[in-house]
């Protein structure tokens, strides 16, 4: 399995798990002082950020030319 097909199921799965209904009802507290839906919410956030490293990471092209910034076009 290449590294991006793991990349595009970390993908889906974010998207399946994003869908949160089972914390609406839930007055649950994390830490004492943030609810429940709002601290699944933030992991969420740090594993797309993460996705998002690995998406980087392994599906960037490699091949691309050079910049043209560096050169002088006139």
């Amino acid at each position: 399995m290449k590294p991006a097909h793991g990349v595009w199921a970390l993908i889906l799965f974010l998207i399946i798990a994003h869908q949160d209904i089972w914390f609406w009802d839930d007055t649950t507290l994390v830490f004492g002082f943030l609810p429940v839906a709002l601290a699944y919410h933030a992991c969420i956030s740090l594993a797309a950020a993460f996705t998002w490293y690995l998406a980087t990471r392994f599906c960037w092209p490699s091949d691309q030319a050079p910049s043209a910034q560096g050169r002088d076009t006139a």
